[in-house]
């Protein structure tokens, strides 16, 4: 079903499937992205401050992404992200985590200068297998109206 502006309310929440974290994936992505001792060299990342690998904050604020691209919270209708308020990463992921991520509307906000659209702002938060809060962000998207 395509949801629209007016189909929408602050307050409605969309859970996710959950996210498994391979450290497989995790090595690939920091190689080619952030190739940092901490996400790509277990023997440096086992000294260093978080005392083994963890995921680069981009592979987990990508992973989400493509979570809440996949559910489709609004059907076919398109939805263009207009910015990110707030990206937060306030415990590290690690190969094995499991990752649960919910996305909740915060605000809704017709446009003036473009009527046939709306700006709808969420937040998006991921919890590891142990509820620990590991990735919030907080982005604004362009929502279309319902058509006439």
């Amino acid at each position: 079903m395509n949801r629209y502006l007016e189909d929408l309310s602050v307050g409605d929440r969309w859970e996710m499937p959950v996210i498994d974290v391979t450290e497989e994936e995790l090595l690939k992505f920091a190689r080619e992205f952030d190739p940092q001792p901490m996400h790509i060299d277990a023997d440096a990342a086992a000294k260093g401050w978080f005392k083994g690998l963890i995921a680069s904050g981009w592979h987990t604020a990508a992973l989400v992404m493509k979570r809440n691209a996949e559910a489709k919270m609004l059907g076919d209708t398109p939805v263009l992200g207009l910015g990110v308020d707030r990206l937060e990463w306030p415990m590290p992921v690690r190969p094995g985590d499991r990752l649960r991520v919910i996305t909740e509307i915060t605000k809704i906000t017709p446009s003036r200068s473009k009527p046939q659209f709306g700006i709808v702002a969420m937040t998006t938060t991921a919890y590891n297998q142990n509820g620990e809060v590991v990735f919030v962000a907080h982005p604004n998207c362009w929502v279309p109206r319902r058509p006439a």
